[in-house]
């Protein structure tokens, strides 16, 4: 038994020794915004967004819409966008799962499915990255409108 739990905790520790994530992203991408002595680090990536809101108007109820964040990378180091979610299940992000290189572009692709909902709807979607702040928020607007059925003439 001794020795089960021993081969245990070894293997346990020695896959602690991985430097690279799941995903194919090397720790060595993350950075701390400020030391213990609390001395700032600069060389940290910058994410910036062409547009932070996107209204798509009036649509019709039970459409599904797209729009794509444009966003930069301008800061010295790789970005990496480790998730993104909207604020219901009808708002569906898509983000890039590589690094983007300082000075690079890359695009979140947000889906908005209108069934069952009407008037006007603000969602967000939270990016999550190795930035500072660590969260980004977008939203998307419309207003949707409601088809009127064809009423009984009898």
């Amino acid at each position: 038994m001794k020795k089960i739990i021993l081969l245990v905790l070894v293997f346990a520790l020695s896959s602690c020794n991985s430097s690279e994530q799941s995903n194919g992203v090397s720790t060595d991408e993350v950075s701390n915004s400020a030391s213990a002595n609390g001395e700032s680090n600069d060389n940290l990536p910058e994410i910036k967004f062409a547009e932070e809101v996107f209204d798509f108007g009036k649509i019709t109820q039970g459409e599904k819409v797209s729009h794509s964040f444009v966003f930069k990378n301008t800061g010295k180091k790789n970005l990496i966008i480790s998730g993104a979610s909207g604020s219901c299940g009808c708002t569906v992000p898509e983000w890039p799962k590589e690094p983007i290189k300082p000075g690079a572009e890359g695009k979140i692709n947000v889906v908005f499915n209108s069934e069952g909902k009407s008037g006007l709807q603000e969602k967000t979607v939270t990016v999550v990255t190795n930035c500072e702040p660590a969260t980004r928020i977008v939203k998307i607007k419309a207003e949707i409108i409601v088809a009127e059925t064809a009423k009984d003439t009898y």
